[in-house]
């Protein structure tokens, strides 16, 4: 059940990657990098709040906004920008959430960063809430009211809090301060969560590239100055309100609850986050099929610190050798590793990698392939990442499928290009897609740029070429396909022709004309 749900969520996602993928490019799809948006929304939200807490007044909450909303220069779009933050915040880690969890990435060593989010998730939600209580609108009365009666439940307090909001008395001043010490202090507590999040991951990217966090901070800006968002009428709590407009998110679901009694809630809620909590655990595979973790040959392991380097995720430490010999030697934690194979693609040695995937396997796969279906010289290999466009078959030429392209290793490719093969066309997700995060970045690097265990200068770059296509852009990779074919096609063919210049008689007809020249 759990593989049929994340396997239709995977192909959903990817039809929509692809849509927006041609529209900005895979570099600045937001659904690429809603994990990032979260943080730059969060930090939105202290810039906003900072100025708004400037003129908000506990003993007169609802006046003071008005005041704020009738600053036309900035108080207006400001509270406005905050108001469409706080929501965005929430889209983008839901969207984040959905991802990681139909792509699988959610057990195992991700564990930990899933349970953070999940909690980071709620502190959110409570923070978002009480900034709306803070406003003290009708509104705001709702959520009180709703907040205060779900409370009642919990044995913590000598009379119930629901009492304060039946008007025989004013609502005493502390009930603000405490919403206002709550909005203020809970964004630490974010704060943290958010480096517990990350903090098990290498180079971990905190913003969007420059032209999405901008374009995205441009766009809600401008929403905030073309639709200001209104006040609603002052709380009152001799009145039940006649109208509420509800935010969608944060409070859309009073309507759900306020037919539900409080012990209905509590039990839908902690069953809601058990099973939020709980997705490591069911969505972990069966131990039959579970990826095996990499291991380190310490006999041919030299010690070069690469593979520790290009691990996305820090399971790999240098130790010092236990064989006698000086020096270090590479150490796989395997709570950490996430079998992405990566350090198997980064060691010249091939001494790392996951069981069956080091680069010494993966040589003696392509020596079986070349064995079996003898590419020649007007042939193209593609070597496709199982998540890419290439995992989904199809593409029309000979496949060497990989789990990654992170995890290949160049000579791979050398010996493919020098065992006779036309060309070697390299398919892998889009770089900011990656399931091993950094599959896609460190391939260029060792194909065109001299990184660690690189391709040698001895092999012909004109016949290795990459593209980037998610699994629903079969139609790049076709195109990508078909243009690379015509340039193999064209060195084949030049080939030939130099096969059939008569060599003798170019030296003969040279030596005839040098001799007519010394003749003169």
């Amino acid at each position: 059940m759990t593989r049929t749900l994340q396997g239709m969520g995977s192909r959903a996602l990817g039809r929509v990657d692809a849509v927006i993928n041609r529209l900005y490019g895979s570099r600045y799809n937001p659904l690429y990098q809603s994990g990032t948006i979260v943080v730059a929304l969060f930090l939105v939200l202290l810039v906003t709040g900072l100025y708004l807490v400037i003129f908000y007044r506990i003993g007169a909450p609802w006046a003071s906004v008005l005041g704020i909303t009738e600053q036309v220069w900035f108080g207006r779009w400001i509270r406005g920008l905050h108001r469409f933050a706080s929501d965005g915040v929430i889209l983008a880690a839901l969207v984040h959430a959905v991802r990681m969890f139909v792509q699988g990435r959610s057990w195992g060593a991700r564990a930990p960063a899933w349970i953070s989010g999940v909690v980071l998730l709620g502190v959110l939600m409570v923070c978002g809430w009480t900034g709306y209580v803070m406003v003290w609108d009708v509104q705001a009365q709702v959520l009180a009211q709703e907040g205060a009666r779900f409370l009642d439940v919990v044995p913590l307090f000598s009379e119930p809090i629901s009492r304060a909001f039946v008007g025989e008395r004013p609502l005493p001043s502390a009930f603000f301060f405490l919403n206002l010490f709550a909005h203020i202090a809970l964004p630490i507590g974010v704060g943290m969560l958010i480096w517990l999040h990350i903090n098990r991951v290498a180079r971990a990217a905190l913003l969007p590239p420059r032209g999405l966090l901008w374009g995205t901070v441009g766009g809600l800006i401008a929403l905030a100055v073309i639709w200001p968002v209104p006040m609603g009428a002052e709380a009152n709590l001799f009145r039940l309100p006649a109208h509420v407009s509800l935010d969608v998110i944060y409070s859309g679901w009073l309507p759900l609850t306020r037919r539900m009694t409080p012990a209905m809630v509590w039990l839908a809620g902690l069953l809601l986050v058990a099973g939020a909590v709980l997705v490591p655990v069911w969505t972990r595979p069966r131990e039959s099929v579970r990826p095996p973790k990499s291991f380190v040959n310490e006999r041919v392991c030299t010690g070069c610190e690469q593979c520790m380097l290009d691990c996305p995720y820090g399971a790999i430490t240098m130790i010092s050798r236990s064989d006698g010999r000086d020096g270090f030697v590479a150490h796989v934690d395997p709570d950490l590793c996430v079998s992405c194979g990566i350090c198997a693609g980064s060691c010249a040695p091939m001494g790392v990698g996951p069981a069956g995937r080091t680069g010494r396997d993966q040589l003696d796969a392509v020596r079986s392939f070349l064995s079996e279906r003898k590419p020649g010289a007007r042939d193209v290999v593609v070597i496709g990442c199982k998540w890419s466009a290439a995992g989904s078959g199809g593409a029309g030429a000979l496949q060497f499928p990989v789990a990654c392209v992170g995890n290949l290793h160049t000579s791979v490719v050398e010996l493919l290009v020098r065992s006779g093969a036309g060309g070697v066309l390299i398919a892998s997700c889009p770089a900011r897609d990656c399931r091993g995060r950094e599959g896609a970045v460190w391939l260029e690097q060792r194909l065109h740029h001299g990184r660690e265990a690189e391709l040698q200068e001895r092999v012909d770059r004109r016949r290795v070429r990459t593209v980037e296509a998610s699994s629903a852009e079969g139609a790049l990779l076709t195109a990508a396909l078909r243009g690379f074919r015509s340039e193999i096609t064209a060195l084949a063919d030049a080939a030939l022709v130099d096969d059939d210049i008569d060599v003798m008689a170019l030296c003969k007809q040279s030596q005839e004309t040098a001799a007519a020249g010394v003749g003169t």
